[in-house]
């Protein structure tokens, strides 16, 4: 059994130096198609690094204001946090119940000015403000304002989401902290009190490498999950989640079971494949798949909402005149939207199995997905 949080701390987390310890999907033996990248992460797209700020504190009773606590941030930057060179890019909600800032002009200039940040939905403003004042105060503004891309799912059912406690200095930690290498996963970041399919869950990543024969191309996915109904969770074809119902305690411990989807799912697609707007708006699409192969359904009440971007073409955002640009042809691009769908399913179930048993606001608790029920049922159903 889990104890309570009762010490009361604030982590950023740096990728460099955070090794991956918790088991990954793989680990449990889950069959996944398509080859993953040396690290199975975002990361593995040459200049793409991840920052993480996690916010942990306190225990007990909801007191609005001052807590329990348990949320974040978390920052993708395409070309790095030294790099101010807009990337290609493109997005598509498949239920918009939610909120990614910055995507007007992403549809009108084709092209991501600076980091994708992730945080939880009453904390969107205070983020943007804060990425604003980082790329001024760090002279990484393309144009002489700024259009930052926030994304959030919404944390509060264990969060103290109306206590506002994410503040500019944890989106400072989160950039700064950003590297490339492996990537945290579960309750870190802005996936810290995050929940999908009614089990613990929060950030996640995957990767996929084309053979030399597609390219050689490389696809990597980031997710923050906070969707879905537990009979929906199917892993790797099996249909998990009906076989391990949601057990309440006789106190009311433990969320009760969900008739209607409230959550939602936040994903961010890169690849160095050489793609156009309107060809990643293709990719963006093709994480919907992924999501489907998890079970989703994509409620009325959830945010569904996914980003892609490509870190070719470097600097023709800023040439003085009239340049050429490389571009996948179509007859080229199912691979790449193969690796995508590959990489988001598990990109997903890695939030899943990376995700911890987690006590918030009113001790309730949310369970974390249990690694050896989970091969008893892929066994039964000969996954």
């Amino acid at each position: 059994m889990r104890l309570p949080i009762v010490a009361a701390v604030a982590v950023s987390l740096s990728i460099a130096g955070s090794a991956q310890t918790k088991p990954r999907a793989r680990d449990l033996g889950i069959p996944f198609e398509g080859t993953p990248g040396p690290l199975n992460a975002i990361t593995d797209v040459r200049g793409v690094e991840v920052g993480l700020a996690t916010i942990v504190r306190g225990d007990g009773a909801l007191k609005p204001g001052e807590g329990p606590v348990r949320t974040g941030v978390t920052v993708v930057l395409p070309r790095g946090k030294e790099s101010a060179d807009p990337v290609f890019a493109a997005w598509f909600s498949q239920n918009g119940n939610g909120e990614m800032t910055g995507t007007t002009w992403i549809d009108e200039g084709g092209f991501m000015e600076g980091p994708v940040f992730i945080t939880n939905t009453h904390s969107v403003g205070v983020v943007r403000d804060a990425a604003i004042a980082w790329s001024v105060k760090a002279g990484k503004m393309f144009q002489p304002w700024s259009l930052p891309v926030v994304a959030e799912t919404y944390d509060g059912s264990l969060n103290d989401i109306n206590g506002f406690h994410v503040k500019s200095e944890h989106v400072a930690q989160a950039i700064e902290s950003a590297a490339g290498g492996r990537v945290p996963e579960g309750n870190v970041g802005g996936g810290t009190g995050m929940i999908c399919y009614e089990f613990k869950c929060g950030t996640g990543t995957a990767s996929r490498k084309l053979s030399p024969q597609q390219g050689g191309y490389t696809v990597g996915v980031l997710v923050q999950a906070n969707h879905g109904r537990r009979g929906e969770l199917q892993i790797a074809g099996a249909p998990v989640g009906r076989d391990i119902p949601v057990a309440v305690a006789p106190r009311g411990g433990v969320l009760p079971p969900s008739t209607e989807e409230q959550g939602s799912i936040i994903i961010v697609v890169a690849t160095d494949a050489p793609l156009l707007p309107h060809q990643l708006e293709r990719l963006a699409r093709r994480a919907t798949m992924g999501l489907a192969r998890t079970g989703a359904t994509s409620g009325n009440g959830s945010g569904d909402i996914f980003l892609a971007f490509s870190t070719a073409n470097d600097g023709v955002a800023a040439a003085p005149r009239e340049i050429h640009v490389n571009m996948l042809s179509n007859s080229r691009i199912s691979a790449v939207f193969s690796a995508t769908v590959e990489a988001t399913e598990e990109a997903i179930i890695n939030a899943l199995i990376g995700a911890e048993t987690m006590t918030g606001i009113d001790n309730r608790r949310v369970e974390a997905i249990p690694h050896q029920r989970v091969r008893e049922l892929l066994k039964k159903y000969g996954r």
